[in-house]
C-alpha cells in the first residue's frame, strides 16, 4: 500500500501541498482532481521524489521512501509515466522499450557471460519489448527514431516504458494531454487493462471528468494544496465542496 502522511511542501510563504494524508490500496484506481493550481502535480512530484517535502512522509508497503531519490523510488516500485525528456530521441522506438525492459531484468547482459547466453537473453528482451509495442499500437513504428514520432505516439511510448518497469504503483499525470480524439482511446484502453491486475495501484491526475467517471474507483480532491474530499466518484463529484472548488458551481444558499 502506498501512503502519504502529513505531506507538505512550502515555496517561501506559499504552501503548495498542505498536510495531505492518504492511503492508496492495490486493486484501486484513484483519480486526483482539483482546479488548476490545486497542487495535484506537486503532490505527484512529492510522491515520486522530484520534489523534496518540507514535512511529512511517503511509504510503500510499510517501507519509508522519504529521502530516497526518484530512481531509488522507481526501484522500490513506484512507476511514474516518463516525461518526454526521459526518452532517447535518437534511438528507435524498439531500442527505447528494450532498454526499459533490460533495466528491470537480471541476466547475462548484466554479467558479460558467454556470447550464446547474452544473445539468448537479448532475444528475450526484444520479445518482451515487441509485446509492449503491440499493446500500444506502435509495432509498425518500432524502427522509427523517437524524435520522428508525433506527440501522441511519444505519449504512448511513455506508457510502454512505464509498463516495462512492472511497478507496484502506476502514476499517470494527464496521460492523454496533447492527444487528439483518435489517439486518446489507446492510452485509456491500456489503463483499463492495467486495472484488471488487482495487485497494482493506479493514481491518475486527470482534468477530463468523463474519463474520471469511467475509470476511477475513488476520487480525492485537492484545493489550495489541501485534501478536501475523498470517496466514491459519484458522491464526491456531487458534493458541494467539489461543485464549488472544481466545477465552479456556487453552493445553494440555505432556505
Amino acid at each position: 500500500m502506498l501512503e502519504t502522511k502529513d505531506l507538505t511542501i512550502r515555496f517561501g510563504g506559499h504552501v503548495a501541498v498542505n498536510g495531505v494524508s492518504c492511503a492508496f490500496a492495490p486493486g484501486t484506481l484513484t483519480a486526483i482532481v482539483g482546479p488548476n493550481g490545486a497542487g495535484k502535480t506537486t503532490y505527484f512530484n512529492l510522491i515520486s521524489g522530484q520534489l523534496k517535502a518540507s514535512a511529512g512522509t511517503v511509504s510503500l508497503d510499510g517501507k519509508s521512501l522519504s529521502g530516497m531519490s526518484p530512481s531509488a523510488r522507481t526501484h522500490a516500485g513506484l512507476g511514474r509515466a516518463f516525461q518526454l525528456t526521459n526518452l532517447f530521441p535518437n534511438l528507435t522506438v524498439l531500442e527505447n522499450v528494450r532498454l526499459a525492459v533490460q533495466a528491470t531484468r537480471a541476466g547475462a547482459h548484466r554479467h558479460g557471460l558467454n556470447l550464446w547466453s547474452i544473445w539468448s537473453d537479448h532475444k528475450a528482451l526484444i520479445r518482451r519489448a515487441d509485446q509492449l509495442l503491440a499493446q500500444i499500437n506502435l509495432k509498425s513504428k518500432e524502427y522509427a527514431t523517437v524524435a520522428s514520432l508525433p506527440h501522441g505516439d511519444q505519449r504512448k511510448l511513455e506508457v510502454a516504458l512505464l509498463m516495462a518497469l512492472e511497478p507496484k504503483v502506476f502514476m499517470f499525470d494527464e496521460p492523454t494531454a496533447g492527444m487528439n480524439a483518435a489517439e486518446a482511446p489507446v492510452i485509456l484502453d491500456l489503463i483499463r487493462q492495467l486495472k484488471k491486475d488487482k495487485s497494482k495501484t493506479i493514481l491518475l491526475v486527470e482534468h477530463k471528468m468523463d474519463v474520471v467517471r469511467e475509470l476511477a474507483d475513488r476520487i480525492i480532491v485537492l484545493h489550495n494544496g489541501a485534501l478536501v474530499a475523498d470517496g466514491d466518484p459519484a458522491e464526491v463529484i456531487a458534493s458541494p465542496v467539489v461543485q464549488e472548488a472544481y466545477l465552479g458551481v456556487a453552493p445553494k444558499e440555505a432556505a
